[in-house]
């Protein structure tokens, strides 16, 4: 499933595409993904100007000018994808939005765990209702030391566990974690209320510029996702333990450990991971 640095590819891609653009005509070829795709056919949603693409967690936001926003999340394989007005309709391509320009953005989804909700915010720029359960965002200077050690005291889940918790920072999910544990030197399998002061400096860090390292090469591709013009993210090649079950750790040499954590597999080091 797409990730922060993903989505954050996906939003910054489509929001020169879209901003100032209108909708002119939505055409919707199936009943449903993961929620109904109905509410798209909403003429409130036509001839509006764009004012915002953006990113929530592993949300895209599309903003119009009345106040009526596109909420995204691709799930495990959504794409948009740019096409040419006339161009033959993917086998997938539940969703084409027809912009003023002539231009089609076309979204496909195979196995259609995807969702398009649409929603009125209560202000331009304000937080749609449907994602006021997130945490705080993991770039932001909100992600501190001070608050995830405040946060982690309370949980006796494992740390890695709670890291993945979008209610207390959104957007780190399995690659991104493993990578954040390996470069702060912390075992991922201790609760999370053991983590000290310390720890959680090093946690916070290494998770700041894990993530912007990730957006720098525009996300990782291991099956289904892929940028706005098809090409896939570059992070792969930079993955120092995620996916390297039995082989040498890059840093010590120990063979790398999984364990199953929260239904994923947890790629980490015994040795220098303490």
């Amino acid at each position: 499933m797409p990730e922060l640095p993903e989505v954050h590819t996906v939003s910054a891609a489509l929001k020169p595409l879209l901003l100032d653009r209108t909708f002119v005509k939505i055409a919707v070829f199936r009943e449903k993904l993961r929620y109904p795709l109905a509410p798209l056919l909403n003429p409130e949603l036509l001839n509006q100007p764009v004012t915002d693409v953006r990113r929530r967690g592993r949300y895209i936001v599309i903003e119009l000018a009345n106040c009526h926003a596109l909420v995204v999340h691709l799930g495990m394989t959504g794409v948009f994808r740019q096409a040419e007005p006339g161009e033959a309709r993917r086998k997938h391509e539940h969703v084409i939005f027809h912009l003023d320009d002539g231009n089609e953005l076309r979204f496909e989804c195979t196995r259609r765990f995807s969702s398009i909700i649409c929603c009125t915010l209560d202000a331009p720029g304000a937080e749609p209702e449907c994602l006021a359960m997130l945490g705080v965002e993991p770039l932001d200077g909100a992600f501190t030391a001070a608050y995830l050690y405040g946060v982690l005291q309370r949980r006796k889940c494992p740390v890695k566990v709670a890291l993945m918790d979008n209610a207390i920072v959104v957007g780190i999910g399995n690659i991104y974690a493993a990578e954040t544990f390996f470069m702060a030197k912390i075992n991922p399998t201790r609760l999370a209320c053991d983590i000290t002061r310390k720890e959680c400096s090093a946690l916070v860090r290494a998770a700041k510029k894990v993530l912007s390292a990730a957006i720098e090469a525009g996300g990782t591709t291991f099956s289904d996702y892929r940028q706005l013009d098809g090409s896939e993210g570059k992070f792969e090649c930079e993955l120092l333990v995620y996916g390297r079950k039995g082989q040498p750790c890059t840093r010590c040499g120990a063979p790398v450990r999984t364990v199953v954590q929260g239904g994923r597999t947890t790629f980490y080091c015994p040795k220098c991971q303490l």
